[in-house]
């Protein structure tokens, strides 16, 4: 008989955004369960708690290291929470940039519909949510840099594309969702299913060559969810034909790829992106799947000093497309 797997519910009952005190009782246990107490010696302090965004409560943290040169805002992606950031949160804590990572509405402990939205664009407003209220909090420095995951950076590239100026210095959209692999299939089954079924089991495929990660998320995570909104590839599919219609922006941006991904179609997905962000840089890793954040360390490594290096000088020429 396998272990229950731990409940980290009462998290979701937290108070607002505020210093850790105390590590004792469950968050201490959430700490380690996912690896971020290994986060722990670079950071001079840490914020948890909630964030009120209308319509939702979001789980937040600030990691405050010393001496902060900037901010870099964790967008996570579908079926992820902030708890499987540890690897990346760790490597931009090393190099004194300060981070802000929020659980998704319906995602990890915010509140919320699992896996589900109704509107892209209300993930959207909650960045803006989580950004401005850690900015009144002085919880914020400048510059900006948004670093998203697949879901995440769909949602950093309609936050950067909209009309009104962008507050990022720059973007790290990593294994960005546009369209998803198999989207003409999709959309079709999406048509017919869609007025009968309001989500389908979802399947655990390795995203990662990481081993230990996949069978973490399969059996380990109490966070994942099991089932697939129909409604949130609903607005998937709004969302597609939306970023299409928007105008470019002049704004360093590094997008991160790997050619095994079998969830995003990232050959059709480049050059929409290379369009919308006419200064990205890309950079492909030849064996990395889709969870690049939780890739093994050898194909993750690389990748990590490629995007450090970049948030530490966006602006520096170089050499637009590189293969790993």
């Amino acid at each position: 008989m396998t272990d229950p797997l731990p409940d980290f519910c009462t998290l979701s009952q937290t108070g607002p955004l505020a210093p850790v005190t105390s590590l004792d009782g469950v968050l201490g246990d959430y700490m380690a369960h996912y690896g971020l107490d290994h986060c722990l010696p670079h950071a001079r302090t840490v914020h948890c708690g909630m964030i009120d965004a209308t319509a939702w409560q979001l789980w937040a943290q600030v990691w405050c290291p010393p001496g902060p040169r900037g901010t870099v805002f964790i967008v996570h992606g579908y079926f992820d929470h902030l708890g499987l950031y540890a690897h990346i949160l760790e490597a931009l804590l090393k190099a004194h940039w300060q981070v802000v990572l929020w659980d998704l509405p319906g995602h990890g402990l915010s509140s919320g519909e699992r896996a589900s939205i109704t509107a892209f664009d209300d993930y959207v407003e909650c960045l803006h949510q989580v950004r401005s209220h850690v900015d009144r909090q002085r919880l914020a420095p400048t510059p900006w840099v948004g670093l998203g995951q697949s879901t995440g950076s769909a949602i950093l590239a309609t936050d950067a594309l909209a009309d009104t100026p962008t507050p990022w210095q720059s973007l790290c959209l990593l294994a960005p969702l546009v369209r998803p692999r198999g989207w003409q299939q999709t959309r079709w089954i999406h048509w017919a299913l869609s007025p009968f079924v309001s989500s389908l089991k979802r399947t655990f495929r390795p995203n990662s060559t990481d081993a230990a990660f996949a069978r973490f998320l399969r059996q380990d995570d109490p966070l994942q969810a099991t089932a697939l909104s129909v409604a949130w590839v609903s607005a998937m599919k709004v969302w597609i034909r939306d970023i299409r219609q928007r105008p470019s922006i002049c704004l360093p941006a590094l997008i991160l790829q790997g050619e095994q991904d079998l969830t995003v179609d990232w050959r059709w997905n480049l050059p929409l992106l290379r369009e919308k962000f006419p200064e990205a840089r890309v950079v492909r890793h030849t064996r990395a799947r889709h969870h690049l954040v939780n890739e093994s360390p050898e194909i993750r490594e690389p990748l990590f000093n490629a995007l450090l290096d970049f948030i530490d000088a966006p602006l520096t020429p170089a050499e637009r497309d590189i293969t790993l």
